[in-house]
C-alpha cells in the first residue's frame, strides 16, 4: 500500500524558541486542534530529552472528537528530537499502522519563524486513502490557521 502525504507550512511571528515552547506542550497541541479534537497525554507530559524515550513507544494518546468522543489513538514514538528546531514522530495509529509526522522550525529574518509539518501515512483500509488524506489535510490546515492566529503571521 502506498503512502499518503500532507504538507502544511506557515510563517509565524516569534522566535523558534518561543514557538517551540508552545507547540511542545499538550496545551499548545490541543489549542491547535480545538475545538474539533483533543489528544490525551499523561500529566506532566513534555517534549524534552529528559521526558521522551527517543526511539521507543512513549504512550498511547487518545484522539477525542469534540474533546470527548474517542475516534482514534496514536501509539506515540518520537524518533528524533531537536529541541527548539524539530521532531520526527513515527507511530502506529488505529486508522493508520504507519504514521509519520515531522515538524520543523526555521528562524527567518524579522523575528519570524517558518513552521513546516510533513505528514505521511498508510491508511489501514486501502480504499479510504483519499478520504483519509482529505481529513488529515483539513486537520493540518486548521492547526496552521490556529497557529497563525495565535502567533500572528505575514
Amino acid at each position: 500500500m502506498s503512502r499518503v502525504e500532507v504538507l502544511a507550512d506557515s510563517k509565524l511571528q516569534g522566535s523558534a524558541e518561543s514557538i517551540w515552547a508552545r507547540i511542545a506542550s499538550p496545551e499548545g497541541i490541543n489549542h491547535e486542534l480545538a475545538p474539533w479534537m483533543r489528544m490525551t497525554a499523561p500529566p506532566g507530559t513534555e517534549l524534552s530529552p529528559a521526558a521522551v524515550p527517543v526511539g521507543e513507544r512513549w504512550f498511547r494518546s487518545w484522539i477525542l472528537l469534540f474533546g470527548v468522543l474517542p475516534v482514534d489513538y496514536d501509539e506515540l514514538c518520537v524518533e528524533r528530537l531537536d529541541v527548539g528546531h524539530s521532531f520526527l514522530e513515527r507511530s502506529k495509529m488505529l486508522s493508520a499502522p504507519v504514521w509519520e509526522h515531522e515538524r520543523t522550525l526555521e528562524p527567518l529574518d524579522g523575528g519570524r519563524t517558518r513552521l513546516v509539518d510533513r505528514v505521511s501515512f498508510v491508511p489501514r483500509i486501502r480504499w479510504t486513502a483519499s478520504i483519509h488524506r482529505a481529513v488529515i489535510a483539513a486537520i493540518f490546515r486548521h492547526r496552521h490557521r490556529r497557529l497563525r492566529a495565535y502567533f500572528g503571521a505575514r
